[in-house]
């Protein structure tokens, strides 16, 4: 499992640990330190559109989640989303947007949906057109067998 956080483009940490807990920054859609989904939403488009970028993020986010496990370590709980859309005045789809994330973590984490915020803005870094943050829980996975 690849355990690398993505590269933070400021003067802040990816993820940060407290007990259990990790607490992870926004994390926007991009490979390595190329953003490849950029711009606000167009109010037009398929919500379907955006897919790819929504799902790059959330991505990114377990990655850095991931980097601060230790040992064995899983994620036992998504336990907060926040989806922020770049999205223009009067656009209302936020929430379409974040079930994307919302999906994602539950196919990824098999923990089911987080509780979650979806929230429009008029900018986020580098233009990025979504960023994701989450907050994790973490710890050994008892296998079934053994809980019994």
């Amino acid at each position: 499992m690849d355990r690398s956080a993505p590269r933070p483009q400021g003067h802040y940490v990816p993820a940060k640990r407290h007990g259990d807990m990790i607490f992870v920054s926004g994390m926007t859609p991009r490979e390595g330190s190329q953003l490849l989904h950029v711009g606000q939403v167009d109010p037009e488009a398929p919500v379907e559109t955006y897919r790819q970028a929504v799902e790059l993020a959330a991505g990114n986010a377990l990655k850095a989640a991931q980097s601060q496990m230790r040992g064995e370590e899983q994620t036992i709980s998504v336990l907060n989303l926040t989806v922020y859309v770049n999205a223009p005045e009067g656009y209302e789809l936020h929430s379409k947007i974040a079930d994307f994330a919302s999906s994602f973590l539950e196919e990824h984490t098999n923990d089911g949906v987080p509780s979650r915020a979806a929230v429009g803005v008029s900018s986020l870094p580098g233009n990025a057109t979504v960023e994701v943050s989450i907050i994790v829980a973490a710890g050994d996975v008892v296998p079934e067998a053994a809980s019994e």
